[in-house]
């Protein structure tokens, strides 16, 4: 049991944009969101704070075409998945970083599962 939970991630947030659909040999498809997720306290002075991070989340496969087929910007959307860091060569010749959420399922707050 403890061994599922060493690279689990779960976000609820909403979708800051429609899904980007790629499509690859073999019918493979990946869609990328970016999802925000908010969290709200009163600083020294009891101001209210809200704070966003933005999520990079990939699905892959079947998840993808129902998240192609359901989701669109503003949506609020729980994603259950893990982390993924990988790095590529940009234009410039500059090596990124990019960690990721690798989508295992998603849920549509106000809809169906997938």
């Amino acid at each position: 049991m403890m061994s599922t939970l060493k690279n689990s991630v779960r976000l609820v947030g909403n979708l800051g944009m429609d899904p980007e659909v790629k499509n690859f040999d073999n019918n493979r498809k990946l869609v990328k969101l970016a999802l925000a997720t908010s969290e709200s306290y009163k600083n020294d002075k009891g101001e209210k704070v809200t704070e966003t991070n933005w999520h990079n989340i990939v699905i892959w496969g079947a998840q993808a075409k129902f998240a192609e087929d359901m989701l669109k910007k503003g949506d609020e959307v729980a994603i259950d998945g893990k982390l993924a860091s990988r790095s590529y060569v940009d234009k410039d010749g500059n090596k990124r970083y990019v960690t990721e959420v690798v989508a295992n399922e998603f849920l549509k707050m106000n809809g169906k599962r997938a």
